[in-house]
This record gives C-alpha cells, sequence and structure tokens, in this order.
C-alpha cells in the first residue's frame, strides 16, 4: 500500500513543498498538442490561490492531471506531499473538487444526490450520513429546495449543490473550476464568504476564475497561465505591485486634460465622464499636474492608482477578460 509516513503527511501539512507542488509537468496530446509545458507550480498551505489563463492556456488540462483524471505526459505533481496519480486512492479522500461542473442525477432531489456522494466514499461513517447532508445544503444555501429535482435546479443551484459535495468531509484541500458560475451577485458573494471561512479553518482553497475582480477580492496567492507555460506566480499584493498603475484627472475638463496630457508625452490616454487617464510617466507627477492647471484644466483630483490584478494580467498576457480555459 503506498500510505504516507508520518513524517511525509508531516512535511505536507506544514506546506513542506507546497500542498500542491509540480515540476517540469508537462502534458501532450495525440496530434502533438503541447497543453502544459514545464509547469513549476507551488501552493502554500493554508492560501486560497487563484488559477489565471486565457482560453487554451492549460488550466483545466492541470487540475485534471493533479486529480489524477489525466496522466502527464512527464514531469511530477505531488498533492498534499504524495505524487499523483499514482497515490489518487491516499490522497482524494482528503480533497474536495468540483471541475467543470458538478456531475448529478437529474431525477434525484438535491438531498439524495448528496446522499450518494456520500454513500460512495469509503471513510464516510453512514451513522451521521444525513447530519452530514443537512450541515453541507445549509452550508451552501440550499436547504429549502433540498427536495426539489436536480433537473429542475438553475445553473446557479447545480453549481452550490457540486459545492456541497465537495464539503461533506473536513478538507485539507478544496479545488473548484469556476465556483461562482451561474451564480447571481448575491450568491457569488456568499459563496465567496465560504470560500474565506473554508480558508481560516485551515483548508487550503484552489480555484479556478475567469473573473479577475473575484480572484483579487478572495485570493491570497494567485498564478497565471499562457499558452500552456506559467508566466508568473505569487501573492496577489505582489504580482499587482509588480505593475504600474494608472494616472488619473478627475475633471471636468476631460477633453483638453487629455490633450495636456497628450502633449506631455503621456500613453494610453483614455476619457471616460468626467475622468481622465493614462500610463504614468516617468518624470515628477508634479510637473504633469503644473502643465495641467497652467492650461486652465479644474482639476479636482489627480494621482496614480494601485495596479490591480488585471492591469497585471494584461501586462502579462496581453489578454483581456475572456481568460476561462
Amino acid at each position: 500500500m503506498d500510505e504516507p509516513s508520518a513524517a511525509e503527511t508531516e512535511e505536507a501539512d506544514a506546506g513542506g513543498g507546497g500542498i500542491i507542488a509540480t515540476r517540469g509537468l508537462t502534458k501532450r496530446f495525440r496530434g502533438g498538442q503541447l497543453a502544459v509545458d514545464g509547469l513549476d507550480l507551488t501552493v502554500p498551505a493554508g492560501s486560497v490561490f487563484g488559477f489565471l489563463g486565457p482560453n487554451g492556456s492549460g488550466k483545466t488540462t492541470t487540475i485534471r492531471m493533479l486529480m489524477g483524471l489525466i496522466e502527464p505526459t512527464s514531469g511530477t505533481a505531488r498533492v498534499l506531499g504524495r505524487p499523483m496519480p499514482r497515490s489518487a486512492r491516499t490522497v482524494l479522500p482528503q480533497v474536495g473538487a468540483l471541475i467543470e461542473g458538478p456531475a448529478l442525477y437529474g431525477f434525484l432531489s438535491g438531498r439524495d444526490n448528496l446522499l450518494r456522494y456520500d454513500a460512495a466514499d469509503p471513510t464516510a461513517d453512514p451513522r451521521t450520513r444525513r447530519t452530514r447532508v443537512a450541515a453541507a445544503l445549509d452550508r451552501v444555501g440550499l436547504t429549502a429546495a433540498s427536495g426539489k429535482k436536480a433537473k429542475a435546479y438553475s445553473l446557479g443551484m447545480k453549481q452550490r449543490l457540486g459545492l456541497a459535495s465537495a464539503l461533506l468531509q473536513p478538507r485539507k484541500l478544496l479545488v473548484l473550476d469556476e465556483p461562482t458560475n451561474g451564480l447571481d451577485p448575491q450568491g457569488m458573494r456568499e459563496i465567496r464568504s465560504l470560500i474565506r471561512e473554508l480558508a481560516s479553518d485551515g483548508t487550503t482553497v484552489f480555484l479556478s476564475s475567469h473573473l479577475l475582480d473575484e480572484i483579487e477580492q478572495v485570493c491570497t496567492h494567485a498564478a497565471v497561465m499562457a499558452q500552456g507555460r506559467l508566466i508568473t506566480q505569487g501573492s496577489v499584493t505582489e504580482l499587482a505591485a509588480g505593475t504600474r498603475g494608472r494616472l488619473f484627472v478627475t475633471t471636468p475638463d476631460t477633453g483638453d486634460a487629455a490633450r495636456v496630457l497628450k502633449e506631455q508625452g503621456l500613453a494610453d490616454v483614455v476619457v471616460a465622464e468626467e475622468r481622465v487617464t493614462a500610463e504614468p510617466p516617468d518624470r515628477e507627477l508634479a510637473e504633469v499636474n503644473k502643465a495641467l492647471v497652467t492650461a486652465g484644466i479644474r482639476v479636482r483630483g489627480f494621482g496614480v492608482e494601485r495596479a490591480s490584478l488585471e492591469d497585471a494580467f494584461v501586462a502579462l498576457t496581453g489578454e483581456g477578460f475572456d481568460v476561462a480555459g
């Protein structure tokens, strides 16, 4: 049996090498398509880790390799300190996962779906099954709809039910693929709050999302993929700090302000209502402000905004918001 030693378990729990760690992880499909190319990824213990990338960047393929659903062409992947997919039987009972949407029995109620999920877990105590299912339904806000057949659920309700299935047992690691897909704004806030709560309880959360503001709001760390390669990884604060922010001018004289900024040599000048933004200059900001005031511009706000994760993502990949995949 491929059981973890006490030392290995302690190392995984302490984050020695990361709750998830890949080295040179590569997947080449038939026909020569290189989906993941030499990925070196480290997910710290206790983090909420966001996984970002444009269409075809290799995110989903990576997640499937981490969960033992497909084998890598080369390289290694370790989850909870154990090699995958070889240790899947040891690792997966400690991992909750929602990948590419939940797989549900449409003719069963939400509650009965969870009862079946729980019954399929060899580590689950059947004597407390209904208690676990009720608690999971309550955590995702589905108690009132638990008797309704799953085929009648909305996309958001199905997503909640899939998340509930991942929460039936205490987990060291939760892997979520687009966890707020199909949810209304209130539902998105609730799931984000739940993710933070799980992380505060010691669960490491690894999630992919095409919503950059979601990653910035809920994640402590992130990685960016493009064309199968890892572009960067680190804390969300560090990733954003590595990108220059935008100079902004708040004024009713937007047209004249934009003209002055261009005359001052500033690039990428954008006008939106009573606000003009541009790439920050390499010289003193006071000189730019003086030029605006001298030109008679009524400056009501002026400065450089902190770069967002969206700014960092666009700077790194050259891509916009279409980052699902």
